[in-house]
């Protein structure tokens, strides 16, 4: 396992919009695999939502068990609205985590907390989808651990081939 890694375990997502979005987000912050449990997202994957097709370079894979695909030596990382989680600010994201998410319209079950490590929330006015959520994480993990050089370089490397601005303060 390479020194810092993150993976994703999604608790039955029901909506492709919002798994398209977890695998942009996975893509942007360098995650190395997204799982899924539930069935709810393979009766909706036909409503093609990966964008960036980012699955081809990073695993979306089905499961029964994320307890049970839990990479070998990771900190099980639970980001979910619960009383008494971190709040993401203060979290110290650990090299190697595997994040899990619950579901868009439920929480994470009793017996996943059970076999997390940490429990996560972020501080916000309400509670976000979970693509929002991922990105927000993911972002945070890449900002305090690093991993992205800040330059015009990965501006160019990183944006849309439609855009090529370049500002400059007079």
């Amino acid at each position: 396992m390479s020194k810092q890694q993150a993976v994703i375990g999604l608790i039955n997502p029901k909506s492709p919009t919002n798994v398209g979005g977890v695998l942009r987000a996975a893509g942007c912050y360098d995650a190395k695999q997204v799982f899924f449990t539930g069935n709810r997202y393979l009766n909706a994957k036909k409503f093609h939502t990966d964008t960036k097709n980012v699955v081809e370079r990073i695993p979306l894979t089905e499961t029964d068990n994320l307890e049970a695909i839990k990479p070998q030596g990771a900190t099980v990382v639970v980001i979910e609205l619960i009383e008494g989680a971190t709040p993401l600010p203060e979290f110290k994201h650990p090299e190697n985590a595997f994040y899990v998410f619950g579901p868009e319209d439920g929480s994470v079950s009793k017996d996943v907390l059970k076999w997390c490590d940490e429990v996560v929330y972020i501080p916000t006015i309400g509670c976000m989808n979970l693509a929002a959520t991922c990105n927000v994480v993911l972002y945070d993990r890449l900002a305090k651990l690093g991993g992205v050089e800040s330059s015009d370089d990965t501006i160019i490397s990183s944006r849309d081939t439609n855009n090529k601005m370049r500002w400059q303060k007079s």
